[in-house]
């Protein structure tokens, strides 16, 4: 596994297949304390984590599934009901967003050869999500309602740093918004306030190093792409 921490950054992967090799929990608590030291405004710590696995983690994968299904089935009163509280993505897609959103998804289809059209595939794919990609441990970040925008970032923060301390220690994640507009199922089964708001999800466990979808390997964009140099 990486040491080098620009190693540990280059090598993190976002993982869709794991194993069931289950996860030792003191390593997900030393994780933790380890991301906690996220910068944050004013040193606010605004994040909330709950750490999901065995009958918990099954019995909210298995709800939000069910609801999933009924929407992918048709069911317009269903759909209605479970919409995200606020947009993680943008209502019109402008290019290089759109172009890298597409490049992305049908290399991943490629990869599990799914065709263009294939709506069965693409939903059982979509699907996955809500069971964590079979990892053993799920992850839901949750902020205060009262605070602001700012406090999403310092959580973002939270989440790199959880993401490189997991894969610093053989472990492989998936940050998943695709849980967010089934905030309705997924708080008070974790048994959250209504002060509550959902910001994203994570997967956490061990990679399964022979499934095709884990050998994805996303491009970055160069330095002098994305950056303006002033002086």
């Amino acid at each position: 596994m990486p040491t080098n921490i620009d190693d540990i950054i280059r090598t993190r992967r976002s993982t869709r297949a794991f194993t069931k090799q289950a996860v030792d929990l003191q390593i997900v608590r030393e994780i933790l304390q380890t991301a906690s030291f996220a910068p944050s405004g004013t040193n606010t710590q605004p994040w909330k984590v709950y750490v999901v696995s065995g009958n918990k983690r099954d019995e909210i994968c298995n709800a939000v599934s069910d609801a999933v299904r009924a929407v992918q089935g048709g069911n317009l009163e269903k759909k209605s009901s479970y919409t995200e509280v606020f947009p993680y993505y943008p209502v019109e897609w402008i290019s290089p967003y759109i172009d890298r959103r597409r490049q992305n998804g049908w290399e991943l289809y490629g990869l599990l050869g799914i065709q263009k059209g294939d709506k069965e595939k693409m939903h059982a794919q979509h699907l996955r999500n809500y069971q964590f990609f079979d990892a053993p441990i799920g992850m839901f970040f949750t902020v205060n309602k009262i605070m602001g925008i700012g406090a999403r970032m310092d959580i973002a923060m939270l989440m790199q740093n959880i993401m490189l301390s997991a894969h610093a220690r053989g472990l492989a994640t998936c940050a998943q918004a695709a849980w967010n507009a089934y905030h309705s199922i997924v708080l008070p089964l974790l048994g959250a306030s209504d002060d509550e708001l959902l910001l994203s999800a994570m997967a956490l466990g061990y990679k399964d190093k022979d499934a095709i979808v884990n050998t994805l390997k996303p491009p970055r964009a160069p330095v002098e792409e994305f950056s303006v140099w002033l002086s």
